[in-house]
Order: structure tokens, then C-alpha cells, then sequence
């Protein structure tokens, strides 16, 4: 599973790109037009608080893949480079600047988020259209020469997801079935991808605004997740020497959390993804699996063999341990399960399995 991060220059895209694989952006040659790849480390809370209290030798988060994609802009846009990145991307993480600093450059002469959010929005759709036309125009010439059977089911359904685009709507907003999908499967639609939408704000605005008001309205119009961010006052956060000093910082500027922990489950959700935990003194690990997983293919995540083996599952649920504080605790209390292979996972689930292979 793989997230693009994309926007005009200088929106903070490379700022969140180091935040999320906490490293380096490599050095590109001048002119260099090709995306960037990399390793995100989930952020959440919970697996921080599972390696304090098992204090382990060691601790593996999730992570999922990522790219910085190159800058977004009318030239890059019209001769097709950006959204031929874009084409094996899972979902898109678009970032929108709101932040005001003379100092930095803004491409289109004015910070205007919500403009930026639509023009862009505005080159999706126009791709996707074009490519409709373009393809419905192959199926017209096959059916001139009658060679058209093998895409009579294609035709009316490329004609619908024209007509939906041509309204302003994105495709991911369609109820589209297994069999349509199949269809256009390997068609590069950027408007079927899911995405995550990340305004790039003012630390005093994290508060509220009205443009954050708009842009939920938005968001929820075309199906797209919505956070706000300062960038800069997350590098302060990050660059602190201990988790001493981030909370008391935190604590000091009204900060429950930061906000790249929450990006971090924006990201998961927008690609159905969801956490569990394997814990011990050895290793405390966070895996990630798709919403709505059984316990047995919760157990695939780790090594096929579970999988294949799995007898039964004994769980924790977070809460309930960060409540209790130990496991021989917990199972006093009678909140130590033990389920079966109809069992569905659920985020968050501490587990131990039972295999035999």
C-alpha cells in the first residue's frame, strides 16, 4: 500500500515527507522530475504506551510506503509528468498551503488555499475526462470495424463515469460494483484513489477558522479526509531531545497530541487500514491489517504459517490493559479473551496466537 504526498511548491510537502519517515529529503539533480520514495513510521500513541510498559528489547512500528511526488504546477500538470507518478499510488496525500511568510514564494503570487485545493482538484477531473475521450474513441473505432464485443460492457459504463465527472464529482464518490471495477482496473484514474487532504496552517489558526469550517464542507462533498497542520511547530516538536520535553511543550501550547500522530491514522484509514499488537519483553510490535480481518488472516499478517496453523487467539484490548496495567491483572478482572476463527479484528487489539503446524 502506497500514499503520494503532492502540492505546489512550497506548501510544506517536503517538510511532512521528513516528519512521516523521519529522515532526510535526498538530494534531487536540478530539473529532476521523479518522486521520491519512502518508508512512513506510523505515529499512535498507544504502541508508545505499550513499549513503556514492557519496556522490551525491542520495538517495531508499522510502517507503509510513501513518495514525495514531484511539484505540482500548470507545466508539470499539462505535459502529464505528475499523474504519470500518481498511476500505482494507493491514495493521495495533497497538501494545501494557508500559512503566511513573505519570505517563502508562493507560486500563484498568494497564499489562497482553497483556490489551490481547486485548481488542483480541477486538473484530476480534467485527466480523467481525457482519458474517457480518449478511450472512448478507441472503442469507436473498434466498433466501426467490428471489433467491438470484446468492450460492450466498457462503453456505458466509461459513459457514466464521464457524465459523473463532468458534474465536478470525483469518481471514488460512485457505487461502483465488483465487475466495474474490474473493468477499469487498470485504467489510471486519479479520481478513484482516496486522499487525504492536509491544509498546511498558521500555528494561531490551529484554534479555528473559517476556512477550516469551509473546507469541511468541502472535504466531505468529495470524499476526502480532511486535517490541519503547522509544519513548522511540528519540526519544533520533533526536534526536542526527550519525550519530557515534547509533552511539556505540548502541554504548553495546548497540544493534546501532535498532529503528525493523527496524520498517520488519516493515512490508514484512507487506505482501510487498521493496527494490532503483539506484545512481550522482547518485542513489542504494531502489524497492520485491513478493516474487517479475521483472526486467522489478522494472524497471515505475521507469517503465513499462523495463518494456516491458527487454533484460536488470546486478546487484550488496549484499553483495558492501560486500565488494568499488567496482564495477570487483567485477567483477574476477566477481560483476558480467547476467540475463535470467526473473530474480527478490531484496531487496536492486543494478540497472542495459538498455531499448529
Amino acid at each position: 500500500m502506497k500514499i503520494g504526498i503532492i502540492g505546489f511548491p512550497n506548501s510544506g510537502k517536503k517538510t511532512l515527507y521528513r516528519l512521516l519517515t523521519r529522515g532526510d529529503v535526498p538530494a534531487s539533480k536540478p530539473g529532476e522530475q521523479r518522486p521520491i520514495p519512502g518508508i512512513a513510521h506510523i505515529r499512535d500513541s498507544r504502541f508508545d504506551s505499550l513499549v513503556s510498559l514492557y519496556e522490551p528489547k525491542k520495538s517495531s512500528p508499522a510502517l507503509i510506503s510513501l513518495e514525495l511526488l514531484p511539484d505540482f504546477d500548470r507545466r508539470t500538470a499539462q505535459q502529464g509528468e505528475t499523474f504519470r507518478s500518481i498511476a500505482d499510488l494507493d491514495a493521495l496525500c495533497l497538501v494545501a498551503r494557508a500559512f503566511t511568510d513573505e519570505a517563502v514564494y508562493h507560486v500563484n503570487g498568494s497564499v489562497n488555499a482553497e483556490r489551490d485545493i481547486d485548481e488542483i482538484h480541477a486538473e484530476f477531473l480534467m485527466h480523467d475526462l481525457i482519458f474517457i475521450e480518449k478511450r472512448l474513441e478507441r472503442i469507436q473505432d473498434a466498433e466501426r470495424k467490428g471489433k467491438g464485443d470484446g468492450v460492450k460492457a466498457e462503453k456505458p459504463l466509461l459513459l457514466r463515469l464521464q457524465a459523473h465527472l463532468e458534474q465536478d464529482l470525483p469518481l471514488r464518490l460512485m457505487d461502483l460494483g465488483d465487475e466495474e471495477m474490474k473493468l477499469i482496473a487498470g485504467y489510471p484514474f486519479i479520481t478513484l484513489k482516496k486522499e487525504v487532504l492536509v491544509v498546511n496552517d498558521d500555528d494561531r489558526n490551529l484554534a479555528g477558522s473559517d476556512l477550516m469550517e469551509r473546507l469541511r464542507d468541502k472535504g466531505s462533498r468529495l470524499g476526502v479526509e480532511l486535517m490541519q497542520i503547522s509544519a513548522r511547530l511540528e519540526e519544533e516538536i520533533e526536534a526536542l531531545e526527550s519525550e519530557e520535553e515534547r509533552a511539556e511543550f505540548m502541554k504548553a501550547s495546548g497540544i493534546a497530541e501532535p498532529a503528525i500522530n493523527r496524520l498517520s491514522s488519516l493515512c490508514m484509514k484512507t487506505l482501510g487500514l487498521m493496527s494490532f499488537f503483539t506484545v512481550g519483553k522482547d518485542e513489542v510490535k504494531q502489524w497492520l491489517i485491513r478493516r474487517g480481518s479475521t483472526a486467522p488472516q489478522a494472524a497471515g499478517a505475521i507469517h503465513s504459517d499462523i495463518e494456516r496453523g491458527f487454533i484460536r487467539v488470546e486478546l487484550m484490548k488496549y484499553g483495558d490493559l492501560m486500565e488494568y496495567g499488567g496482564e495477570q491483572e487483567l485477567k483477574g478482572a476477566g477481560r483476558y479473551h480467547v476467540m475463535g476463527r470467526d473473530y474480527v479484528f478490531e484496531d487496536g487489539d492486543i494478540a497472542n496466537f495459538r498455531f499448529n503446524v
